[in-house]
């Protein structure tokens, strides 16, 4: 028990993650991991003269569960005698609204309860329960979602919150494996609850704790060691580049964000720090800088990408990232029918319309029919989309069903996707069936509403041009 309150107070004392004297929120949810946190940062306090109080933040995800977990920490405080500070929200409902997952909802929620504690407090810092094994845990999900170097080398001992950069999270069991943090609880006795949401593989980080991690180390048994060495060595690099790109400008705070004044030429840097500049000024941006995005303004200097409704992105030839001005003309109302007819016709017909010159024809299909894509021609179920068709352009409120996707998505959302400009969005031409629904969206995918099926007996060729 000793040899793990010896190594937490010699690590505060040597890196000043817990400066003395300091406000300090302790987040305890009342599982082994923050309640073995709160009993050794207690047990120092006095030598280190630190201000403790608790903050418990409730998902409300386990019912009966959760409020148990809740009593659980307001007992441990009060007998303490340490202030608690406990929040709640309905995470599932959260998620849903906000279009993210259950984990991301519940981290983004519980961190801006955290930082209101902290202003509450009059504290700038707040200790996290995050230990060794949740490294290996995160760099196996980060590995599997496609992050980059900065990503791979996991969280750090301190960093600043997401939801207040005046808070500092710091992570004083980062070092120290799960059987370390148990053995401690053991020892002391701490009492504390087991979360039985952490055996749900419906999470994807219980799926890697319970299931690919037990797979690895089956085959390499030393595989959590070998990944923490790779993420010391990601991380290091990573922070060297990061390094880099802000030693290349001079870096100032605007109203939108961290804008460099480049000391240098950005196109003789080296890659990577051409990526990590973009990321940086990306994200101070507020916008999510994957690797697509950053690639994307990186490679097409001075074209706009749209990153959102109405929001543009254009990255200049001297590597500075701004919101780019985008066309907020309204909707265009323009549209025309056109009669599709039901014999088949080996003659090409022509409409001109939106800026397309436009060709289709009705044909039966032929036993041994095999449709090759090429660039401006495509064949619909002319069945399916009936009589005559609409060309239009985009409307609000309008939903289309990718072919290959189970649901129609909202037009928006399926152009914000894929980062479709938003200048452009409102010229494109969309073909609507006659019984309503989109399916072909110039330049994109076409629908499921009307795509060639095995039971197809006339096809509907289409042919389009941009003048």
């Amino acid at each position: 028990m000793t040899g793990l309150l010896e190594r937490i107070a010699l690590h505060a004392s040597t890196h000043r993650q817990l400066k003395r004297g300091a406000r300090v929120v302790v987040a305890v949810s009342g599982g082994v991991d923050s309640m073995v946190l709160l009993h050794a940062l207690h047990t120092l306090a006095t030598g280190f003269g630190w201000k403790l109080s608790v903050a418990h933040f409730n998902h409300r995800l386990r019912g009966r569960s959760s409020d148990a977990d809740e009593r659980l920490v307001r007992e441990t405080a009060r007998r303490l005698k340490l202030r608690c500070d406990v929040g709640a929200a309905d995470v599932r409902t959260a998620a849903a609204k906000k279009g993210v997952s259950i984990e991301m909802a519940a981290r983004q929620l519980r961190h801006e309860f955290l930082a209101r504690c902290a202003r509450r407090r009059g504290a700038t810092t707040v200790a996290l329960a995050h230990h060794a094994d949740d490294q290996v845990e995160l760099f196996l999900l980060r590995l599997l979602r496609g992050s980059g170097g900065d990503g791979l080398g996991g969280m750090k001992a301190e960093n600043r919150s997401p939801a207040d950069k005046g808070v500092t999270l710091v992570r004083p069991l980062l070092e120290f494996p799960k059987t370390d943090i148990a053995a401690f609880a053991r020892e002391a006795q701490i009492r504390f609850r087991e979360d039985t949401s952490n055996d749900s593989v419906e999470f994807d980080r219980n799926w890697v704790r319970h299931e690919l991690l037990p797979l690895l180390c089956k085959r390499q048994p030393s595989v959590g060691k070998t990944i923490l060495r790779t993420m010391q060595i990601t991380g290091t690099d990573a922070d060297f580049v990061t390094q880099a790109a802000m030693a290349w400008g001079r870096w100032e705070k605007e109203h939108t964000g961290e804008t460099p004044v480049p000391l240098s030429g950005f196109a003789a840097l080296h890659v990577a720090v051409q990526r990590r500049v973009i990321q940086l000024q990306v994200r101070a941006l507020g916008v999510e800088a994957d690797f697509q995005l950053v690639e994307q303004l990186r490679s097409q200097p001075g074209r706009a990408v749209s990153v959102g409704p109405e929001i543009d992105l254009i990255c200049d030839e001297a590597g500075v990232v701004k919101r780019a001005a985008t066309d907020s003309a309204g909707f265009i109302g323009d549209q025309i029918e056109v009669e599709i007819g039901k014999s088949a016709s080996s003659r090409l017909r022509l409409r001109a319309f939106g800026g397309l010159r436009l060709e289709w024809r009705v044909l039966q299909r032929a036993k041994n029919f095999s449709h090759q894509h090429s660039a401006g021609r495509e064949f619909f179920d002319a069945d399916k989309v009936g009589s005559r068709l609409r060309l239009r352009h985009w409307q609000a409120g309008d939903r289309f069903q990718p072919i290959g996707l189970p649901s129609a998505v909202k037009l928006q959302d399926w152009f914000t996707n894929r980062k479709v400009p938003a200048s452009l969005r409102r010229k494109l031409v969309l073909a609507e069936a006659e019984h309503g629904a989109l399916f072909w969206v110039e330049g994109g995918r076409i629908g499921e509403a009307c795509k060639v099926t095995a039971t197809t007996r006339r096809l509907l060729e289409l042919r389009w041009k941009r003048v």
